[in-house]
């Protein structure tokens, strides 16, 4: 409950020293001339005509009326309505108001209700709630007006829902547009328990019947997604109008999952002829995206411009981010050059879709005029960060500080993952060491940098260090499986504790950690725990699918992952190019040449994802593993661009398992100009040149390595020693490594190991003849 303690005597002075002067009033006379001419004006010809000036929208003019009654001492003809309608007419503007309250305090005029009502109701629109509540505490007399009038001037939810419960306290019979004020707080508050006690008592009063009552419910459970309970008023409503289409339309469109049933609704309104609006076609448009349904948001866009709202700008701002995750950028940025006037939306959509014009956009905006918020410097990070353009991200980084914008923390978090996609994890250490509070995203974005850079210890120590300072999330989570999925000196126990740790917290059947938990357990060889966290997910994503079917495919079961594969388009889940990716590589493993192709085919006709470098190269792995090296040279030529070094390499890899030594030349020197300190190609060739038995190219091969400084890469292998010392980490070694304290026995139990291997195979090859043998002996 709010409770305030004013000095009445106090109030009685304030008027008379703030607004004891009315001088002042003479500066609105000097600039409008009055236009009321009437010979004889008396109180309620000059109310007429103020009212007559306030509905023609010229307030100014009915203040100047008021200050020439005053001007010529004509205080008979001011009476409560009079004033009642000077304040109107001030329209929030504190300065000609406080005038005002000093005159209708000193005049008496301030016990009137309503004068007192139109004052607490100028307070509130100027901001200023304590003004409008000295008024309010000190009124002999409130009505419903006057406790309204408070309620709406709370700027906080907070502070709204105690006055409301104030209002009930005090026996104050709400009114429809308590309730409606009351919710839309209830709304921003997420109080949902006091949110229904409103409902019942809206039922309960008969209210339930006031459109805008139920538009304010409506309103209310779609900004908590519950949209079941939205759309039960809706349909229970005996009379909508447009606000309460748009309030369901809107609620299905915000929430992701509802992009259809917005569509529905949508088609619906366009059925019973309701008459549209921007905020129809805002969200029926939102909604064509969320479904990635491209015709049905041309077609939409086409009623846009025949309805004329075409170029109205949040109509435009929605059709450009449309037309970018349908992935028909073109499109995108000719509504954006099209539209008449942009605002900070419409270039922070752009430059957040157009990666390439992302600075030159930045700039043009600024010329323009238009003032970037916060939004447009995360959408100009990250366009920076993927483009890798080092210099250009320093540049912002400073312009951020200059402005004042690294004190937002979205500002922040984006420069952490710029500088990690950098590979400058000390810049992104120093930029979150800069912070002034550390929220669970910061952490998220330091965390999943580590991991991007594959320094997968730093990533499970920040990890810890965070839990202890932020509850993590399951973005937290989902950084840190990646982590130890990928790190080789980390014990699969670190995994299963965080796997125990999500269950605990009920994340486990999150879409994103699902996909990590069984993608974690694949590329750590545990491909039946992957199996079973898929099975146990109750909703399976898109990002569920592709990881398991990854999953099967790195261990090269290919059959599995056709099935999968199949089964998902059955469930009407929609691969992404990362799917496809995986099943090109089971087909390539495989030797399914055949099927490879018509997948690949499937993938850019059937469902419109350009080939990347990736697909390409998994393709040419595949015709090179089954011996069509010239096939697989003439697709590399048709890929856009420059052949990117790991699908070169596959090539190299290809030739050097079919022997085919001219092709694997050609493919070795590009490489080499490409990669010159790379020493995979060099390796390659030699191991050509030795099992073709040519020697003394084996040797200049390697001569050519000395002389560029090449160095082979150690490879290096790690054990689980156990967990006697409860430690969580792998030992690595490399060869001839002897830095474990018991390198000497470990030594000699891999020689007699060896030796027990040489003797099991020599034993298999005489079984084997003394088998050949007797199967070659005439039987009798």
């Amino acid at each position: 409950m709010i409770i305030r303690q004013l000095n009445f005597k106090t109030l009685q002075r304030i008027p008379k020293q703030r607004y004891a002067s009315c001088s002042c009033f003479n500066s609105f006379r000097h600039e409008h001339q009055p236009f009321d001419q009437n010979p004889q004006p008396n109180a309620a010809s000059n109310n007429r005509s103020m009212l007559n000036y306030l509905h023609r929208n010229l307030p100014l003019r009915a203040l100047d009326m008021f200050c020439n009654q005053l001007q010529l001492h004509l205080s008979h003809n001011i009476d409560e309505v009079t004033v009642t309608l000077a304040v109107k007419a001030c329209q929030g503007d504190p300065k000609p108001g406080c005038q005002i309250h000093g005159l209708a305090v000193s005049s008496g005029f301030s016990s009137y209700t309503t004068v007192s009502n139109s004052l607490m109701s100028m307070y509130t629109k100027a901001g200023q709630l304590d003004g409008a509540l000295l008024i309010f505490e000190t009124m002999c007399y409130t009505d419903i007006v006057s406790w309204n009038t408070i309620l709406s001037g709370f700027r906080t939810s907070e502070g709204a829902l105690n006055f409301a419960l104030r209002m009930n306290l005090n026996g104050v019979v709400f009114d429809p547009v308590t309730y409606t004020t009351v919710l839309a707080f209830c709304a921003d508050h997420e109080d949902f328990l006091f949110g229904l006690q409103l409902h019942s008592l809206i039922f309960r009063s008969g209210l339930d019947g006031e459109v805008f009552v139920g538009n304010a419910l409506i309103s209310m459970y779609s900004r908590w997604r519950w949209l079941i309970e939205a759309r039960s008023v809706f349909d229970e409503m005996a009379n909508k109008d447009l606000v309460s289409w748009n309030a369901i339309l809107s609620g299905y469109s915000q929430e992701g999952n509802h992009g259809l049933e917005a569509i529905f609704v949508f088609i619906e309104m366009v059925r019973e002829g309701v008459g549209l609006d921007h905020v129809s076609f805002t969200s029926a448009v939102s909604a064509c995206g969320h479904e990635m349904n491209l015709e049905l948001g041309k077609q939409i866009h086409g009623l846009t411009i025949k309805s004329g709202y075409g170029s109205h700008v949040s109509v435009c701002n929605v059709l450009i981010s449309t037309y970018s995750k349908c992935e028909v950028t073109e499109d995108a940025k000719l509504v954006f050059h099209c539209m008449n006037g942009r605002n900070v939306v419409s270039w922070t959509t752009m430059i957040s879709i157009d990666e390439e014009d992302a600075i030159s956009l930045f700039n043009e905006m600024r010329l323009d005029g238009v003032y970037p918020n916060d939004v447009t410097f995360v959408g100009l990070i990250h366009a920076i960060s993927i483009r890798k353009l080092v210099e250009e991200g320093k540049m912002i980084h400073g312009f951020c500080i200059k402005t004042g914008f690294l004190s937002k923390h979205n500002v922040c978090n984006s420069l952490i993952t710029m500088y990690a996609k950098f590979e400058s994890m000390h810049d992104s250490i120093k930029v979150f060491e800069e912070l002034n509070s550390r929220e669970i995203i910061s952490w998220n974005a330091l965390i999943s940098g580590f991991a991007q850079n594959r320094l997968c210890q730093d990533a499970l120590k920040t990890f810890l260090v965070a839990t202890m300072e932020s509850k993590p999330n399951n973005y937290t989570f989902g950084s840190v499986l990646s982590a130890i999925g990928d790190a080789q000196d980390i014990s699969l126990k670190f995994g299963q504790r965080c796997h125990s740790s999500l269950i605990k917290l009920g994340l486990v059947t999150d879409p994103i950690i699902a996909g990590a938990l069984l993608d974690m357990y694949a590329k750590r060889g545990s491909i039946c725990e992957s199996k079973r966290v898929f099975s146990e997910t109750p909703h399976k994503s898109q990002f569920a699918w592709t990881a398991i079917i990854s999953a099967y495919a790195g261990h090269g079961d290919y059959d599995s992952v056709i099935e999968l594969f199949k089964e998902m388009e059955k469930e009407g889940v929609r691969p992404d190019s990362v799917t496809f990716l995986s099943i090109l590589t089971a087909c390539s493993r495989k030797g399914m040449v055949e099927m490879g192709r018509h997948l690949f085919h499937s993938m850019v006709k059937d469902y419109h994802i350009e080939p990347s470098p990736q697909h390409y190269s998994s393709m040419v792995d595949m015709l090179g593993r089954a011996g069509k090296l010239e096939e697989a040279e003439e697709l590399m030529s048709q890929i856009p661009g420059q052949p990117g070094f790991s699908l070169l390499q596959s090539l190299l890899g290809a030739c050097r398992i079919h022997g085919n030594v001219e092709m694997a030349e050609r493919v070795a020197d590009t490489l080499m100009r490409l990669e010159p300190m790379e020493s995979g190609s060099f390796v390659l060739m030699s191991n050509l040149y030795a099992e073709k038995g040519d020697w003394e190219m084996v040797a200049k091969v390697r001569k050519g390595m000395r002389d560029k400084g090449v160095r082979k890469e150690v490879g290096y292998s790690w054990v689980d020693t156990g967990d006697a010392d409860g430690s969580l980490y792998l030992h690595g070694f490399s060869s001839g490594d002897t830095s474990h304290p018991q390198s000497g026995e470990i030594c000699r139990m891999a020689k007699c190991l060896g030796l027990e291997m040489k003797i099991l195979r020599e034993n298999m090859w005489e079984t084997k003849s003394l088998k050949m043998d007797s199967s070659s002996r005439p039987s009798l």
